[in-house]
């Protein structure tokens, strides 16, 4: 028994935000955002619209993709680290909007690894007896990005991407996943206020520390090297090579970073999905946004070797490789 990605969907706000009216807000420029990330435009969500909504709307285009009705649906796992509230999960909020009555739901927390985090976690209930399992990568990085901080409001954007999972007997399907963390870097990525470490406060508010704080060189390193090294444990543990591969979806963080991965693995550029100079890092979202449009576009068809790379928060990294 496998489990087999059944249908994808994704779903990102109408609110186009450039670079150009980046620079009217923060010292930056258009050529300093594009030679540092790559990124030329991302979407923000509309005033009102919560990670759950984005993520309704992602899941319904994956059922109808797979042919099934949420009440087909045994559970709903959603990825995020922009849930609509700190309690309940936003995983619940979507079951209930989508009407998927026999779903279990929850959410994880493993933020720019949360999708291939959850992916794993659905591949592994279908493999013990689940039929259909419906996992989301939902993100409104904007609710916490600090729009005074030039260095990482350039980099975020909002939107949400989704894939069934469902039982499978052929070869198609999950080959493996491979998750991997290393808290010691927490600090490398954080939110630092607004938990239980730092409750919301005045203080909290005054120092900004509800927003997301990055240190960058120090994160580039650290992505460069376990991106390859996650990259080749996956193809090693399916007696894989780099060239058996028919696409790398990798997390779209930063053009430089990915850049430098596929250089380190020989990987050619037209055997790489690469939309962040529309998207920015959507987080959770950006694997399965991606994997979306990829497959309507026919760059992934029934047969292709697909590998999943991302590395975010934590820190975390994660790997997938399926056969589709």
């Amino acid at each position: 028994m496998k489990a087999w990605i059944a249908g994808t969907g994704s779903y990102t706000p109408a609110r186009v935000l450039t670079n150009a009216e980046l620079e009217r807000m923060v010292a930056t420029s258009d050529e300093w955002i594009r030679e540092r990330t790559g990124i030329r435009e991302r979407r923000i969500a509309a005033t009102g619209e919560a990670c759950s909504d984005l993520a309704v709307l992602a899941g319904k285009r994956a059922l109808t993709a797979a042919g099934l009705a949420a009440t087909d649906l045994d559970m709903i796992l959603v990825a995020t680290c922009t849930g609509d509230y700190p309690l309940p999960a936003t995983a619940c909020l979507v079951q209930h909007q989508l009407g998927a009555t026999k779903a279990a739901a929850c959410d994880l927390s493993a933020a720019c690894c949360g999708f291939v985090y959850a992916l794993s976690v659905a591949d592994a209930y279908v493999k013990n007896g689940m039929r259909h399992v419906l996992v989301i990568g939902s993100e409104v990085m904007s609710a916490i990005t600090d729009w005074t901080d030039r260095n990482t409001c350039v980099l975020f954007g909002d939107g949400a991407g989704a894939v069934v999972v469902s039982a499978s007997d052929g070869e198609r399907g999950i080959l493996s996943t491979h998750l991997r963390s290393d808290g010691a870097l927490c600090e490398l990525i954080m939110v630092p206020g607004g938990g239980s470490r730092n409750p919301p406060s005045e203080k909290v508010i005054a120092e900004r520390l509800q927003y997301i704080k990055m240190k960058g060189n120090e994160t580039f390193k650290v992505a460069v090297r376990t991106l390859e090294e996650i990259a080749r444990a996956t193809l090693s543990a399916n007696g894989l090579r780099v060239e058996d591969l028919d696409l790398y979806v990798p997390h779209q963080a930063n053009l430089r970073i990915l850049k430098a991965v596929m250089e380190r693995l020989g990987l050619p550029i037209e055997k790489v999905l690469l939309n962040l100079d529309r998207y920015g890092n959507t987080s959770a979202a950006s694997i399965p946004i991606a994997l979306d449009e990829a497959v309507r576009e026919g760059r992934i068809k029934d047969g292709s070797l697909v590998m999943l790379g991302a590395f975010g928060a934590g820190l975390t990294w994660a790997s997938a490789v399926i056969r589709w």
